[in-house]
């Protein structure tokens, strides 16, 4: 009996289950059928043998990378671009949703929400571009005034470690942090205006409503989205890292998943697929230790959880 509702609740909503079915085939195509090649990590791979006639080395490959040189760097540049971009990232959206939420004027919100979301759609190579006619010591914004002002080239920050890290986070939450704050607008339009109103006759002021309403409202909401958020911690975009990456740079822009493209495709005649393998293989490894262990204490805690 189960079987036939289950059947006919499927027949009944088949034009939504329609729309369901390409996104539903796209991640098995392209995220599950090529789990199969996971294998390799174990292997001394070689095109020619494939994937089932090369070598079997077991752990030789993670062995290879803990003992390796740029270990212990390219974790430490991973980990702290991750946690810097969360912590500058993750709070802004909140805030800016709870602020635009408390503003009277429709048109206002309109307006500034539709300027603040633009950013999101510029892309990662315009971005980078942006920023080198910025912040170029000799041809960008940056230079000319620094040359107008004191008339020699300023400090090259694009060249610059400890800039990098600064120019990557920032830059990605001016661009990120209104698209971000869609969802938590959309959680804050669900709260009913009887509680506000209620408030105000009690004489509560403006902030004390956003503080005792509107923040309780969405904080479900927030812990969903910081565990989704940590379970990409070690998963850094590679694409705007490699743009912006420098030899002069390299010492701080050099993460996991730079590391992964140089050491698996980008080495000339001496490519390792097994050892790249490895590499991405534990890198996901502990972005899923790193949810699963988030998501225990959100529940734990707040009783708030993805599962």
């Amino acid at each position: 009996m189960k079987k036939q509702k289950i059947a006919k609740q499927i027949w009944r909503n088949r034009q939504l289950y329609l729309f369901l079915l390409l996104p539903v085939l796209y991640i098995i195509i392209f995220h599950y059928v090529p789990m199969g090649g996971i294998v390799i990590a174990f292997e001394d791979y070689r095109a020619r043998k494939g994937i089932w006639g090369s070598e079997w080395v077991g752990l030789e490959n993670f062995i290879k990378f803990f003992n390796s040189y740029d270990c212990k760097r390219i974790i430490r540049n991973t980990l702290i671009l991750s946690v810097y971009t969360i912590a500058a990232g993750f709070p802004i959206p909140i805030c800016f949703a709870l602020i635009i939420n408390s503003v009277r004027s429709e048109k206002f919100k309109k307006v500034t929400q539709t300027i603040v979301t633009l950013p999101h759609f510029i892309s990662v190579t315009v971005m980078v571009g942006i920023l080198m006619n910025v912040f170029s010591n000799r041809t960008g914004l940056y230079g000319i005034i620094g040359m107008m002002l004191t008339g020699e080239y300023p400090a090259d920050i694009l060249g610059s470690p400890s800039a990098f890290r600064h120019l990557y986070v920032w830059s990605g939450v001016w661009q990120e942090f209104g698209w971000g704050s869609i969802i938590y607008t959309a959680a804050l339009s669900s709260v009913d205006p009887e509680y506000h109103e209620a408030a105000q006759i009690d004489g509560a002021s403006r902030l004390q409503r956003i503080i005792h309403i509107d923040f309780p409202s969405i904080l479900p909401t927030v812990v969903i989205m910081l565990i989704l958020r940590m379970g990409t911690v070690m998963s850094i975009g590679f694409e705007k890292v490699y743009l912006m990456q420098n030899s002069l740079n390299i010492e701080a822009s050099s993460i996991i998943s730079t590391y992964v493209y140089n050491v698996g495709l980008a080495s000339q005649g001496n490519t390792d697929l097994s050892y790249a393998t490895a590499i991405g293989l534990f890198n996901s490894v502990i972005n899923l230790i790193m949810i699963t262990v988030v998501n225990k204490i959100a529940d734990k805690v707040g009783e708030t959880s993805l599962w």
